[in-house]
């Protein structure tokens, strides 16, 4: 009762302090993440081995990523390569739920890199990749063209458009899906490898000798000195046709006579349709801590900007957007607390008559509301599903015990009792029925302790974030 008695002796200092958490809420709120769930912080990283070529079959059979130790892993079979992925953190080896994944990074970037020496020629550093269970799509755009090929779509998606949006801050953006990715092809001609006595290796020796840019150094020719560069790559496609590639019978054999290299596109592993024509899809994720609002507003207003420097033929257009049920979201919670504060306002209006408790309901709810998105920003909470489900249950719980309690003042004002004594008596009777009924609502979450896997960050993440804080 001691918070009531100094309202009631500093009613100024309340006064202000509201005014304060208004002022400190509305900046709560705009700068607040707003996103679709929680951030469930469960470090997953990727790592990719390739080998160009290779039958899946004999890849599965390469498992030294395997003997490294690993926790937990699961791996996905293509027609070049291998996925394990790793959970957790690593410790003497062992990859554990619950920690520094910058650390667990590290540790699989140096045991992969040692274990390049024990795999085939042909193998590649691997892709090590580092994702977050958080990192969803927000927003998906197709790029499409009544005139332009798939090749095009496909170099103007992932040259241009993507290397752009890439600069958006919170936002990440993937190869892009559909099209035809541009490629330099060397078509061969069996019969005529065959006349000169050549094979295909002979080809790709030639190319990759003649095609190449080597450093030089420098030369000093009197008081200056000289960059010296030596470039032997073709300008052009056609000049790769030119290279020589043996000297057969006296006669200088060309790539064009046994060859035909052309700029075309490499197999077309996927097929992305939009309106009934052919696109490039762009799937925009966005970081752990960014806000879905924020990163989806970013991204179009870059867009035009993007548009300008593509060919007229060139459309770009939104399939999928996230930050619209997200503001739906937040819309709904925003609605419901509005009109719980009207009609409750209304209420005390028409029963009891009194504009004072009529204005203290009015601004109660929504006073509370701001409050505890403060408190939620403090502990690096974010606005979405859960948190707003939290509030919406609150506002039901303010609404009953601001009723009650200007009832029961108003009760006691009635038996002839002067204002402060009926407003001390009135909150001392109802204290521990409200606080009884409180702990009641509360029990019904006990359970969500016991919550595990994905889950247990949601409901355990305060109490991790306190101690941090602390």
């Amino acid at each position: 009762m001691w918070i009531v008695r100094l309202a009631l002796r500093r009613p100024y200092t309340f006064v202000v302090v509201a005014l304060l958490l208004v002022v400190l809420g509305v900046v709560t709120v705009q700068r607040m993440p707003t996103d679709i769930f929680p951030n469930v912080d469960i470090p997953v990283v990727t790592v990719i081995w390739s080998f160009t070529g290779i039958a899946p079959e004999d890849m599965e059979k390469s498992r030294d990523g395997e003997r490294a130790r690993i926790h937990h892993y699961r791996q996905r079979h293509r027609a070049h390569g291998v996925a394990i992925h790793v959970r957790g953190r690593c410790h003497q080896g062992f990859f554990h739920p619950s920690a520094k994944v910058e650390m667990a990074v590290a540790q699989i970037t140096s045991i992969s890199q040692s274990l390049l020496r024990t795999l085939p020629a042909g193998f590649t550093p691997p892709l090590i990749i580092r994702y977050s269970a958080s990192s969803v799509p927000i927003l998906q755009l197709s790029v499409t063209s009544k005139v332009l090929p798939e090749e095009q779509l496909f170099d103007y998606a992932n040259n241009f458009v993507r290397t752009q949006l890439a600069t958006v801050q919170g936002a990440a953006v993937s190869l892009p899906y559909g099209g035809k990715a541009r490629q330099i092809m060397v078509d061969l001609n069996p019969k005529a490898l065959n006349g000169y006595g050549l094979s295909a290796i002979d080809v790709v020796n030639a190319i990759n000798a003649q095609n190449l840019i080597l450093p030089s150094g420098t030369a000093k020719i009197g008081t200056r000195e000289y960059s010296v560069q030596l470039n032997s790559s073709p300008d052009t496609v056609e000049g790769l046709n030119n290279l020589p590639i043996r000297a057969v019978n006296g006669a200088v054999v060309f790539v064009r006579d046994v060859a035909q290299v052309r700029d075309g596109f490499s197999v077309q592993a996927n097929i992305v349709s939009a309106g009934n024509r052919r696109a490039s899809l762009l799937t925009v994720l966005k970081g752990g801590g960014a806000s879905t609002i924020d990163v989806v507003r970013r991204v179009k207003e870059i867009l035009p900007k993007i548009q300008a420097t593509l060919p007229k033929e060139l459309e770009i257009a939104t399939l999928f957007d996230q930050s619209i049920f997200v503001k739906a979201a937040i819309d709904g919670v925003v609605r419901e607390a509005l009109i719980a504060a009207g009609l409750t306002a209304l209420m005390i209006l028409i029963f009891l008559g009194s504009w004072r408790s009529t204005v203290i309901v009015a601004t109660s709810i929504p006073l509370s509301i701001l409050t505890s998105l403060i408190i939620l920003w403090f502990f690096g909470y974010t606005i979405n599903i859960m948190t707003l489900g939290g509030l919406a249950l609150a506002v039901g719980i303010l609404v009953d015990d601001a009723t009650v309690e200007i009832e029961n003042i108003h009760r006691n004002l009635a038996l002839g009792k002067p204002i402060t004594r009926a407003i001390l008596d009135g909150a001392q009777q109802i204290a521990v029925p409200a606080f009884v009924s409180t702990l009641a609502i509360c029990i019904v979450f006990v359970p969500v302790v016991f919550l595990k896997g994905a889950v247990q960050f949601l409901s355990r993440r305060w109490r991790w974030r306190w101690s941090w804080r602390c």
